[in-house]
This record gives structure tokens, sequence and C-alpha cells, in this order.
């Protein structure tokens, strides 16, 4: 194994990735299938992959308008974290990010998952309180966190002001050492080779343009290489969410806005952990080719358009440099946004819906990518039950009806989130 890989690699080193084999294939849709999944991002190749995996469903389809991992999931600032306050999403958060833990082995495909630590900082008394409660609460539900005093924050990040006359005062952080980031466009194609190897069809540059009923009960999908029967359709197409559903004839409570990230010219490392502050409105962490990723929060107009704006742009960086008095020396080097479909109460929906055969994977709201693996676990479990499982039972779309909404109020989605 070892001779054939080393000879595997000297031939790819000189191929100019000619002849290179596919890692899945491109096929012929197929006239029907068990399952559709509309949405070829991380969410709906994983659905796919469990699907396959857990349940034996290896019928399904993916359809996805452009390339495979070309929305959200390759938009993304690719934090992984459980941090949550609220026990649906605390359980919800922690069972994906134990699938993180194994997801490398799992596919086959190395994730780049680095547990290096997510660090939320306290500013003020308030805050102390705020993350205390949000550290004990983790910790209750067998998760790990661990507040930090100021001393101990400016030890674990030496760049951080932690002056007496910093603009933000650093009080302390909430740490959980568990939680990082892992590598997006990754993700996308280890889900993507290991659904394709158990047998599912992913159909790319294919647009659905219309999803087909008889009375309450969805039976296919118009796409633009024509109409495709299905048992079972599932979307999971992020800031197009209300699109879609509307295409069934089906309203989601969602509202979809932009939200942007940047990153710096590439440094020597220098920023081993992913620092947040909620007062600031603002995070950052340093990717493995030495760029620091940053972002802030929504512009709050809704918008479909993956294109940033000056004004938020100018406060991700005058926040880098209120934090980091060091960073200000760095250049630009790209940024780009994407487009949030934002849950009326923070929390996401995997659910069933009033319609038959016809199911959502949305409201993501700031937790899209950290959500993948048990985005993808608990929404094949649906599918395939037609029936949510215990951890996804609470984020169904019938808790708008009852009231038993999940509302983070900040504590889980970001520091910032209501």
């Amino acid at each position: 194994m070892v001779k054939y890989s080393i000879f595997s690699l000297l031939r790819n080193a000189v191929s100019n990735h000619e002849n290179w084999p596919e890692a899945w294939r491109s096929p012929t849709p197929k006239p029907a299938y068990d399952v559709v999944i509309i949405g070829g991002g991380g969410h709906g190749l994983a659905t796919a992959y469990y699907l396959a995996k857990e349940h034996g469903i290896t019928n399904v389809a993916v359809i996805e308008k452009g390339y495979l991992g070309g929305g959200n999931t390759g938009r993304n600032t690719t934090i992984v974290r459980s941090n949550y306050i609220l026990e649906a999403n605390a359980h919800f958060y922690e069972f994906s990010l134990k699938l993180w833990e194994g997801l490398s082995a799992d596919l086959n495909f190395n994730v780049m998952l680095s547990q290096r630590g997510v660090l939320n900082l306290a500013h003020t008394d308030a805050d102390i309180d705020a993350h205390s409660r949000r550290g004990n609460a983790m910790r209750l539900n067998g998760i790990d966190a661990e507040f930090l005093n100021r001393e101990q924050v400016k030890a674990f990040v030496p760049l951080l002001d932690c002056s007496e006359n910093a603009r933000y005062p650093i009080m302390g952080g909430l740490l959980q050492r568990r939680g990082g980031t892992a590598r997006h466009d990754a993700v996308a194609w280890g889900y993507a080779r290991a659904a394709d190897a158990r047998g599912v069809d992913i159909i790319q540059n294919c647009a659905v343009t219309g999803i087909r009923r008889e009375g309450r009960r969805v039976v296919g999908v118009e796409t633009e290489r024509g109409f495709i029967a299905a048992k079972k359709v599932g979307i999971a197409v992020a800031g197009n969410s209300g699109v879609v559903a509307g295409m069934a004839g089906l309203r989601l409570p969602i509202e979809t806005h932009v939200l942007q990230a940047l990153v710096s010219e590439p440094v020597k490392p220098v920023l081993d952990c992913v620092v947040t502050s909620g007062a600031v409105h603002f995070y950052i962490s340093q990717s493995d080719k030495g760029e620091l990723v940053m972002g802030g929060d929504l512009d709050f107009c809704n918008s479909y358009a993956q294109r940033g704006n000056f004004p938020a742009i100018e406060h991700v960086i005058r926040s880098a440099v209120a934090l980091f008095p060091s960073f200000s020396r760095l250049r630009m080097l790209r940024l780009w946004a994407g487009i949030m479909d934002m849950s009326m109460d923070g929390s996401p929906i995997i659910s069933k819906t009033p319609l038959d055969n016809f199911y959502v994977n949305c409201g993501w709201c700031y937790g899209g990518f950290k959500a993948t693996p048990g985005s993808g676990w608990m929404f094949a479990y649906t599918i395939a039950k037609d029936e949510p499982h215990p951890i996804n039972a609470p984020l169904s779309l019938d808790r708008y009806i009852s009231g038993r909404v999940y509302d983070e109020k900040g504590q889980g989605p970001t520091p910032w989130a209501h």
C-alpha cells in the first residue's frame, strides 16, 4: 500500500492534473429516485451520505444548480463549536461536534479539523455573568467549558490588547477547547466522494425550477434537465430556502440576509485559536495558509446578493485593529458574502412539513457550517423514518405553532445574534 501511494504521488505530481481519476461520477439523472435532495453543499451531501450509510437508501440524487460547495459551504469562516446554552441546541451541536471528531476517519478524507479552541471575550461585568452562566449550562450538558480571567486570556492570546486603556477592556473569556476550525471545501469533497461510493447520484449544474405536487403530496422536482420523480424531497439550500420552499407553495418563518467575511494577506502563524467578541461584533481566526479570517454581523437588509459593502467591511477592520493593534499593518486580501436564512428564534429547522414527502433543512443563521455532520445525520433520519430523531424533534417547524421556540438570545448562534 505504501509503495502504491508513493508511485501514485509521483505520477500525479508530473501529470499537470491530466488523467486524474474523478472523485465522484457525473451521472445522467434517472427518471425517478427514492429521495431527491435539493442543494449540493455540505448539508445536502451529508444528508445523502447518511441516508445511504445509516439507512441503506442509496437510490438518492443530490441536485445542485452550480458546482458542489459553491454556495455557503464555500463562503463561510469554517468555525466549529458546540458552546450553546439552551438544551435543544446544546445537545444537537454537541452531537455534531462528536461527529466532526471522527469525520476524517469515517469519510477516509482529511477534513482538516483543528481543535484549537474558541474563545468568547468578556468586556463587562454583565459579560462575565452571561459567560459564566453559559459555561455552567454547557458543563451541565456534558460540554467542555472553561472561564479564563484576564491574565489567562493574555497568556492564551498574547496579541490581544489586554491593557487597562484598551478600547474594549478585556475582563476574561469563555473557552471551549474542543472548538476550532475545519476546511470547508474538504468537507464538501469528502461527503461527495463518500456518498458517490455508496451509489448516490450527484448532479451538478442542474437548477431546480419547480416542485410538482399532487394535492398535498410532493411527487418530484422540475429541473433544467427535465422532471425527476421522487418518493421524498428534501431541501438544503441555505439562504435560498424560502425561494425553493415557495416552489411547493410553502412559506417558511425565515428571512434571508447577507453576512460578509474577509481575509488578510498571509502571515506566519500568530493566532492559534478562534477569538470572538459579542460587544465588538467581531470574530477572527488564522487559516492554514496564514490568512487572518475575520467577520462581523449581518448587513440587516434583506438580500440575496452574494457581495459585500464598505460599511460592514469598515466595521470589521476597526474591530480587528481595536482588539489586535499589531494587525493594523496588514493588507486586506479579499472579501466575500454568503446569504443566510435567519429563523425567527435563531435556531435551526430540521423538519417534516405540512406537505407529504417534503422536508426542510434551513434557518441556520450563523451556525450552518459547524452543524454540517449533525444536520446531515438528523435530516437523513427524519427523511428515512418520516419522523424526527429525539435530538432534532425540538427543532421542528411546529414549534412556531406551539410557541416552544428556542431563542438563544445571542448566547449561541453568535454572541450578538439577537
